[in-house]
């Protein structure tokens, strides 16, 4: 049976030689929201991972969206400069095919925080904090900054930087985009009625809370050429009893930003709620994925604790998403996809330097298998 793993995916204009994404993670190591060496050897070694589809972290698009002092940001020469650099360098050494975005956020009232090996609360007055916005005046959690609620000139603002990044990703050379609407930054806050208790146009009403990141999905996808695909990020299940976001409005929102264009949602869950309990375990967000892809008819990436390529494999065969997307574990294993590839017979990419590691590879499985 052939891979479902391995089999081509068309996003776009883009036929993606495999179903393997790596997602979005956080680096804390830029400098004012540029990307630093970190980055180009972080880059590098996704892009000969041989994984189809590489997405750059949260990067905010104005300063005052970072999550903290360290997160990549696109709202200046300079940042984009040094995305433009670290890319070129990423794709002189990535599998062929494989294709490059950026995940373009705005931390919103979860802004301001120090970096996740210093505590990761909020930053004292003494470490230069920022005043952070949100639809409404409320903390993420006690002892948190207390967000201004965004006026109508504050949200436009807002939605001209998200377009102004989008502008700098495409000259800095990216493929696509992927707009952040998850884990509790500004446009999952608008989202969730947890954190959005407007009474106005941006409020109340799913139709009111959607409003900012399906203006934001049309304002994005009308900057950029034809040659780059959108995707959107959403947490579809926010893991409280109360009033809250769930997969059931996750599914209407998706219908809403594929009719504005986007093409792709990476179904997450979870990150706008201080007290969630959240179930953590394999597969454990792969529910939402596939309620999202049969609901919104639209291409669902999958992610969350899936470690196996038996696992990841699975997912796809049983129709429940279109693509894997690996965080944690192509971390711990950046040559995950070559030996996914040898356990379900499909063909590993390797740069032609490293050839001669994947009978290692091989072996590595083929042991594992004995056991």
């Amino acid at each position: 049976m052939t891979s479902a793993l391995f089999t081509p995916i068309t996003l776009g204009e883009f036929t993606i030689p495999n179903r393997i994404a790596v997602a979005p993670m956080c680096m804390y190591s830029a400098d004012d929201g540029s990307a630093t060496d970190w980055h180009i050897q972080h880059w590098m070694t996704l892009g000969i991972s041989g994984a189809g589809m590489v997405t750059f972290e949260a990067t905010g698009v104005e300063r005052r969206g970072r999550i903290s002092h360290g997160c990549l940001g696109l709202y200046s020469d300079a940042n984009e400069a040094a995305m433009a650099r670290a890319l070129a360098t990423a794709r002189r050494v990535a599998a062929p095919g494989a294709v490059f975005g950026v995940q373009l956020g705005h931390a919103g009232r979860k802004a301001s925080t120090q970096l996740p090996w210093l505590g990761g609360g909020p930053l004292t007055a003494e470490q230069d904090p920022w005043q952070t916005v949100g639809p409404s005046a409320i903390p993420f959690a006690p002892g948190w900054h207390t967000p201004t609620a965004l006026d109508e000139a504050g949200i436009k603002t807002i939605v001209e930087a998200f377009v102004a990044a989008a502008r700098r990703a495409e000259r800095a050379g990216l493929d696509f985009v992927e707009l952040h609407g998850a884990h509790g930054y500004l446009l999952h806050e608008f989202l969730s009625p947890i954190s959005n208790q407007r009474t106005d146009r941006w409020g109340g009403s799913l139709e009111n809370r959607m409003r900012l990141i399906v203006t934001v999905a049309k304002a994005v996808r009308a900057a950029l050429p034809e040659r780059m695909f959108v995707g959107a990020r959403l947490s579809a299940a926010e893991w409280v009893e109360r009033d809250n976001f769930n997969v059931d409005e996750a599914v209407e929102v998706a219908k809403a930003l594929k009719a504005a264009g986007v093409v792709y949602i990476c179904a997450s869950t979870g990150g706008n709620a201080h007290d969630a309990k959240i179930p953590l375990g394999p597969l454990y967000q792969v529910e939402f994925a596939e309620k999202i892809r049969k609901g919104a008819d639209i291409v669902t990436r999958a992610v969350g604790l899936i470690t196996t390529p038996a696992e990841a494999e699975a997912v796809l065969q049983e129709g429940r998403a279109d693509m894997i997307a690996l965080a944690r574990a192509i971390l711990a294993d950046p040559r995950w996809p070559w030996r996914a590839a040898y356990e379900l017979g499909a063909e590993a990419y390797a740069p032609p330097q490293y050839l001669r590691s994947l009978t290692t590879v091989k072996h590595w499985v083929v042991d594992e298998d004995d056991d």
